[in-house]
């Protein structure tokens, strides 16, 4: 039983799986199976890629087909022992008549022997030889395989198109993902950059706001030490007999004239309405219809030539006139052109000023007034006096004190002090005073 067992399983390893045959000229494929060279040939016929095997089913992706010697020596030992094929029991045997299934069935799609066909379940139906229905069945099958093998193909093509259409969207992504982490690379290191320059910027101004911080201490502290030593002289004062007050009232008055202290915000708390006086403008002056701004031009008005008039200088006075008080007004400097022949002069003078020839600029003949013009400030003093303002100023703030006899000009923006005329008493009528030379212009605020 063992041998004849032995021997099964040595005629099942030379039998072909597709012919059910000795293998004839055995041929081994990828996957490892062996087949006939004519069977598998057969079963491949008509395609072009995608071999798949017969028993596994694995694809092969081309067709590759390595001569099995071994496996043909093993067929020629089997044949020796006179075994037939081996095949399935009762293979091709009708099960109920057991008579050789030799026809096909049309309606019951299947095999019969000749005695089902004569009984009454098959005598009314259509039937051919095996071999015939086979054939037709075959060519079905074929059509089929050719209609598949299109849709195989078309799926397999589908499948390469969509794995390079995903790959190039990846290739894509990848390529925006570096150009926006370059980007962004890029931009961090500008906002470094920048942060950075900010930060020195800021430095800087800090440093500077330091300066002006010590330098306002330090005069405040100042102020604050002259104003206690008068508080203390006059407070003693206050306490001796009549006649040893009296004695030195005026050194007394002085000294508290000079200790004033007049703060940026208390200066612009006396603000003054000032209008431009059209009776004083010299002919190359024109005034707006509100008086309130001027402009020179090189083309001289006809007007009349009368006591207040202005002949020579490009002057004009404000309309009112101050004999008493406290009084701040603000002038905003305006050009045209370029601003290298722009020439401007702000102050007070005199009601008794010359103005019909040449105006001495200066306190002793009664002008106290600052000049700008081409970058370069002046204090119109006996000889004058330059300034260096910490910046240009684009308006001017005048600030009066008459009883004090102090002027005094600020940059109106930083409230920077740009000059005080030393104490002097005042004795006439002061009037604001504006010259303009070139393509200035100026508007009262």
């Amino acid at each position: 039983m063992a041998a004849a067992a032995q021997l099964g399983i040595l005629q099942e390893e030379a039998t072909c799986s597709i012919c059910l045959e000795y293998f004839k000229d055995p041929v081994m494929i990828e996957c490892g199976h062996n087949f006939c060279r004519s069977c598998i040939t057969q079963s491949w016929e008509g395609r072009d890629g995608n071999f798949p095997c017969p028993e596994c089913r694995e694809i092969s992706r081309r067709k590759k087909l390595r001569p099995n010697k071994q496996l043909g020596n093993v067929v020629d030992i089997a044949k020796q022992f006179h075994l037939p094929p081996v095949k399935p029991p009762g293979e091709n045997l009708c099960e109920k008549h057991e008579e050789k299934l030799r026809l096909f069935c049309a309606e019951d799609q299947r095999l019969i022997c000749v005695v089902c066909w004569e009984s009454e379940e098959h005598k009314t139906h259509s039937a051919s030889p095996l071999e015939k229905a086979a054939e037709e069945h075959k060519v079905k099958l074929q059509e089929w395989l050719r209609h598949l093998k299109k849709d195989q193909e078309y799926i397999l093509e589908s499948k390469v198109k969509e794995e390079e259409t995903y790959k190039t969207m990846r290739d894509k992504l990848r390529t925006e993902k570096n150009k926006i982490e370059s980007g962004f690379e890029k931009l961090r290191q500008l906002l470094k950059e920048h942060e950075q320059s900010l930060c020195e910027k800021l430095e800087e101004m800090e440093k500077k706001i330091t300066i002006v911080e010590n330098a306002n201490i330090t005069k405040l502290s100042n102020q604050i030490t002259s104003l206690n030593a008068v508080i203390m002289e006059i407070e003693k004062k206050c306490e001796v007999p009549s006649w040893e007050l009296l004695k030195d009232i005026r050194s007394t008055l002085s000294r508290c004239n000079n200790v004033k202290i007049q703060s940026p915000e208390m200066v612009k708390s006396y603000k003054a309405m000032v209008t431009l006086d059209p009776d004083t403008a010299q002919p190359r002056l024109h005034l707006s219809e509100g008086r309130r701004r001027v402009r020179y031009t090189d083309t001289a008005q006809t007007l009349p030539d009368t006591p207040k008039r202005f002949t020579v200088f490009p002057c004009v006075l404000g309309s009112e006139g101050f004999t008493s008080g406290r009084h701040y007004w603000e002038v905003q400097l305006l050009q045209e052109g370029d601003g290298w022949d722009v020439v401007w002069n702000v102050g007070v003078a005199a009601e008794s000023v010359e103005r019909k020839g040449g105006l001495p600029w200066s306190p002793e003949e009664g002008v106290w007034a600052v000049q700008g013009g081409r970058g370069l400030y002046w204090a119109l003093t006996s000889p004058w006096t330059p300034l260096t303002p910490r910046e240009e100023p684009l308006k001017l703030g005048v600030y009066l004190d008459y009883e004090g006899g102090r002027l005094s000009l600020y940059n109106a923006d930083s409230m920077e002090l740009l000059y005080s005329f030393p104490q002097a008493p005042f004795t006439q009528r002061l009037f604001p005073i504006f010259l303009l030379c070139g393509g200035a212009e100026m508007r009262l605020v």
